[in-house]
């Protein structure tokens, strides 16, 4: 295994000149990250994780599915595809009134983030000021804003920005050369080219990858570095792993070690300090011992609720029980 330099001390975590914050990460040295002793990686992402984040608080977020099934993209892990046999039913984009019964649920479970998930390639003019619509009901309520909408055309996520959204969620997925092994009916480029629209809308950026989809080491620190390389980074970086379902072309995919997750998790805190890191979907198959590692690692955000759109989530009381016997707090 490759051994870690030790990390010098930083001098104002703030200041503009600080080395910790770079956004010319090689894959290299992405890859030598994920190769690391683990106490070593570990330690590393602790040590920048208390310099950049208040150490033992934990950012929540509920997820909601605003609009289900009926999508025409072909990801291989998602049932929400029309290309796969027994996939979720096409249904109409959520009421409004349903969706701030959802915000206030949320908020009442703790929550301070509401995201929102619809099955689309792309949101239609009629269907996005709906969504604009929710934006402004769920920030009345108090709740920050995400939604997850697939591509944006010119100008959309300018409208959302006017309707007050705090982040947009478009996940790489992977790296660029393993991309086309997950899905074919949009290309990586597409990918970026939203979330260049995001960032010139002053958007706040929800962005991370999935695990489990049959990539290398080598697409895992790949698609770090793409992510490591925005600039500024993106303000929260999910980490999901496959939840294989039935139907899908990735229904037989092994299960993510979760020692796999840990590293990626610690990877990303050591590339994007001042990240939120979200330990995202695949949480309910991970262990008790495993989740407390990732948060040493440097996850700082969960999803609360026992649903993540299509696939299991662990329940409040379950994820309460294990934050009070690991000292850590709601931010």
């Amino acid at each position: 295994m490759t051994m870690i330099e030790p990390i010098p001390a930083a001098a104002d975590p703030a200041g503009a000149a600080n080395s910790d914050i770079r956004h010319d990460w090689s894959e290299e040295e992405a890859a030598a990250l994920l190769a690391a002793p683990l106490a070593d990686l570990v330690f590393r992402a602790q040590d920048l994780h208390r310099r950049y984040q208040q150490s033992n608080e934990v950012e929540m977020a509920t997820l909601v599915n605003i609009k289900d099934g009926g999508c025409p993209e072909d990801c291989h892990y998602c049932s929400q595809s029309l290309s796969w046999e027994g996939g979720v039913k096409a249904e109409a984009l959520m009421p409004l009134g349903e969706v701030v019964e959802a915000a206030r649920r949320a908020k009442a479970a703790g929550a301070h983030r509401l995201c929102m998930g619809a099955a689309w390639r792309s949101p239609n003019e009629r269907d996005l000021g709906k969504v604009c619509d929710m934006v402004r009901a769920v920030r009345a309520e108090g709740l920050e804003t995400c939604v997850t909408l697939g591509m944006l055309k010119e100008g959309q996520a300018e409208k959302l920005r006017e309707a007050g959204l705090d982040y947009y969620n478009h996940n790489l997925d992977t790296s660029e050369a393993f991309y086309g092994q997950v899905v074919t009916t949009r290309t990586y480029q597409d990918r970026l080219e939203t979330l260049g629209r995001v960032r010139k809308a002053g958007i706040k950026m929800c962005c991370g990858g999935v695990l489990g989809l049959g990539e290398s080491e080598k697409d895992r620190a790949a698609m770090l570095c793409v992510l490591a390389r925005f600039d500024p980074h993106p303000e929260s970086v999910p980490v999901n792993s496959l939840v294989a379902i039935e139907g899908t072309p990735m229904s037989g995919n092994e299960p993510v070690d979760e020692i796999a997750i840990v590293r990626m998790i610690a990877a990303a805190r050591i590339m994007m300090p001042k990240s939120t890191v979200r330990l995202a979907a695949g949480r309910m198959a991970m262990s008790e011992a495993g989740q407390a590692l990732a948060f040493i690692a440097g996850a700082n955000s969960i999803f609360l609720g026992e649903k993540l759109l299509t696939t299991p989530n662990p329940a409040e009381s379950e994820d309460a029980n294990l934050m009070s016997r690991l000292g850590l707090s709601r931010m």
